[in-house]
C-alpha cells in the first residue's frame, strides 16, 4: 500500500515550484529520439563551424526540403515554403501560414557565428625562421584557451580579379593543421605575474604556419617565400589578395559524445548553432502547414554586437518581412506589431566547480530542459528587452502544454555582468520578444558542453512554437 502524503507535502507539491532532472519525465522511446537527433547536430557543428558554412549548410538542407529562394513579384498562399539569403552570411527561411500575414508572424531567431580568431588584413610574417600568421581575435574570449590546440582555416579569398577562393584546411585527417604557441611553465615566471586577462595578449595570438625555407638561394624572409609560394601554386594567391580575404582560425577538432552515459555533445561554435540547428530543422521538419506563417532568421555578428549589414541591428529582417507583406497584400508594421519570437540563444549552465557566479534559485542548469530568460543585460538590465508578464504567460502555457521541458534563468548574479542577445533588436519592432536557449557549459571556450536532453527539448519548444 502507497504511503499517504502528510497535508505538508501535498501542499508543496500543488504550491512549490520544483524542477526535474529531464531523464525522470522523458519516456525511453523519446530519450532514444534526443541521442538520435543529436547525431545529426554533431553532423552540423563539423560542416558548419563559420557562419558562411552554416548558412550554406541551411540553405542545402532547405532546398531539400522544398523551400524555394524568396521572390518579390510572386504571391505567396498558405504552405509555400521561401527562404532568402543574405551575403552568404545570414539567413532567413519561412513557411506561409493559414492565417492572414496581417496577423503576425510566429519568428524564431538565432545567430550563426561563433567566437574565433580572424586573420589580419596582412598577416603572413617570418621571424627566426618560422613563417606566422597574425591574427584579431572575434568575439569574447579567454585567450589563453586558444593557445596549444589545433586550429583548422576556414573562409574565402576574393583576388583582383572578382575571383572567390574557399578555403578549408585542417578539418580532414590527411590536412596540416595549425597552432598558436604558448610558453613552458619553467620559464613562465613573468608571463604568471599577469592578470588572467593578458596571460596571452591578443598580440601573442599568433600562429604558427611554417618552418621550412625556399631552397634556391639565400634570399631573406625565405620561409615566408616558401609559403607564399605554396599557397600560390595551390590557390594562385599572391600577399596583395590577403587584403581582400576572410579567412577564420576555429579549433580542428570534431564534436563528441561527453560523458560514460554519452549524454551530453562537446564541440566547438555551439553558442549559438545549437539553437541555430534547433530552430531551423524544427521549421523544415513542421509536418503540416502551420496556423501562422512561421519564420526563422539565422543571423552574424551577434558576438560583436549585431552591428554590419549581415547583423540584427541592420534592416534586412525588417526589409525582408515587409517585402513579404507586400506580396501578401498588407504592410510590414502591420505585420510586426503582431508578430512574437522567441529570441533563440544560450544561456549558462550551472557548474559545480564554479558556483559563486550563478544564483541558484536563478539559474539554468544541464538536463532541465530549454531555459526561457525574460531579461537578458548587464547588471541594472542594461541594453535587455524585458519581456513583458503577459507575454512569458503565453510561453510558460505553450511549452507547458506542449510537453516541453524547460526552466528559467539569468546569465550570473547581478552586480558581476551580464550578456546581451538579439532580442532587443527584435523587440525595437514592436515584435513581442523573449529568448529561449539551451544551457551550455564552458561558453565561448574553445570546446563547449551541452545536454543532449536540452537540445532535443530546444527542438522540440521551436517545433511547438511554430504550429502555436
Amino acid at each position: 500500500m502507497a504511503e499517504k502524503k502528510s497535508k505538508a507535502k501535498e501542499l508543496k507539491d500543488k504550491l512549490f515550484y520544483t524542477q526535474k532532472h529531464s531523464s525522470r519525465i522523458m519516456s525511453d522511446k523519446e530519450q532514444s529520439e534526443a541521442d538520435r537527433y543529436c547525431e545529426g547536430y554533431k553532423k552540423f557543428l563539423n560542416e558548419g563551424k563559420t557562419e558562411r558554412e552554416a548558412a550554406a549548410r541551411a540553405i542545402i538542407d532547405a532546398e531539400q526540403a522544398g523551400f524555394e529562394q524568396f521572390d518579390q513579384s510572386k504571391k505567396y498562399k498558405a504552405g509555400d515554403k521561401l527562404y532568402f539569403l543574405n551575403r552568404k552570411k545570414a539567413v532567413i527561411l519561412a513557411v506561409i501560414g493559414k492565417q492572414p500575414l496581417k496577423n503576425g508572424i510566429n519568428l524564431t531567431a538565432a545567430h550563426i557565428d561563433s567566437p574565433r580568431m580572424d586573420l589580419k588584413q596582412n598577416p603572413l610574417y617570418e621571424s627566426e625562421e618560422l613563417g606566422f600568421f597574425k591574427t584579431h581575435y572575434y568575439g569574447g574570449i579567454k585567450k589563453y584557451q586558444w593557445t596549444t590546440i589545433p586550429l583548422s582555416l576556414h573562409g574565402i579569398i576574393v583576388t583582383s580579379d572578382g575571383t572567390e577562393i574557399t578555403v578549408n584546411i585542417g578539418e580532414d585527417d590527411s590536412d596540416p593543421c595549425f597552432v598558436v604557441t604558448d610558453l613552458l611553465p619553467h620559464l613562465a615566471d613573468e608571463q604568471y605575474k599577469r592578470p588572467a586577462s593578458k596571460l596571452i595578449k591578443g598580440e601573442e595570438l599568433n600562429i604558427l604556419i611554417g618552418s621550412r625555407p625556399f631552397k634556391d638561394d639565400d634570399e631573406s624572409e625565405s620561409v615566408k617565400l616558401n609559403l607564399m609560394n605554396i599557397l600560390y601554386e595551390k590557390y594562385r594567391i599572391t600577399e596583395k589578395d590577403f587584403l581582400s580575404a576572410e579567412l577564420e582560425c576555429v579549433p580542428a577538432f570534431k564534436a563528441r559524445d561527453i560523458g560514460f552515459d554519452r549524454s551530453m555533445v562537446g564541440a566547438y561554435g555551439q553558442d549559438d548553432r545549437v539553437c541555430a540547428y534547433t530552430a531551423y530543422t524544427a521549421l523544415l521538419n513542421l509536418k503540416s502547414v502551420p496556423d501562422r506563417t512561421a519564420v526563422c532568421v539565422l543571423t552574424d555578428k551577434e558576438e560583436t554586437g549585431s552591428d554590419g549589414n549581415t547583423g540584427l541591428r541592420s534592416a534586412y529582417l525588417k526589409y525582408f518581412i515587409s517585402d513579404l507583406a507586400k506580396c501578401c497584400g498588407t504592410d510590414g508594421r502591420t505585420v510586426m506589431s503582431a508578430s512574437r519570437c522567441l529570441s533563440a540563444d544560450v544561456n549558462a549552465g550551472f557548474d559545480p566547480t564554479f558556483p559563486d557566479v550563478l544564483e541558484k534559485k536563478n539559474c539554468a542548469y544541464l538536463n532541465r530542459g530549454i531555459v526561457v530568460t525574460k531579461f537578458t543585460g548587464a547588471r541594472g538590465k542594461s541594453g535587455t528587452s524585458d519581456a513583458s508578464a503577459e507575454y512569458v504567460g503565453y510561453v510558460h502555457s505553450l511549452l507547458d502544454n506542449s510537453g516541453v521541458v524547460w526552466q528559467t534563468g539569468e546569465l550570473g548574479k547581478v552586480d558581476l555582468g551580464g550578456g546581451g542577445t538579439v532580442a532587443a533588436y527584435i523587440a525595437n519592432l514592436n515584435i513581442d520578444t523573449i529568448d529561449v536557449g539551451v544551457p551550455v557549459l564552458s561558453m565561448h571556450a574553445p570546446f563547449e558542453v551541452t545536454a543532449k536532453n536540452d537540445v532535443y527539448m530546444a527542438y522540440k519548444a521551436f517545433t511547438a512554437f511554430y504550429k502555436a
